[in-house]
């Protein structure tokens, strides 16, 4: 299994739970990342088991999920309205690409 990259913990958690005071999204993220490393794919899951996994309610795994879209961390996609959706962890300072805000 991979590990985590060492940037999550060295400066992402501090960003986004110092700067941005948004502490679920760096859980979220986490949770996401963690996922991601373990099976080598994208993670498909719906809010509210995202929610109960992480520990929060799904309001709060929402908002999380909708700063990282915006933050670029992460890429959601759904095949139709209703469908469970899927998202891509981002690694921006591994793409070479800036983050914007």
């Amino acid at each position: 299994m991979p590990a985590l990259d060492d940037y999550i913990t060295d400066v992402l958690m501090r960003d986004l739970v110092g700067h941005d005071r948004r502490p679920v999204s760096f859980l979220v993220y986490l949770w996401l990342a963690a996922a991601h490393a373990r099976t080598g794919k994208d993670v498909k899951v719906s809010f509210q088991e995202m929610a109960e996994s992480v520990g929060v309610s799904k309001s709060s795994a929402q908002a999380a999920v909708r700063w990282l879209v915006r933050r670029k961390l992460l890429h959601a996609s759904k095949a139709n309205a209703t469908a469970v959706p899927c998202y891509k962890v981002m690694t921006p300072w591994k793409d070479g690409s800036k983050r914007s805000r």
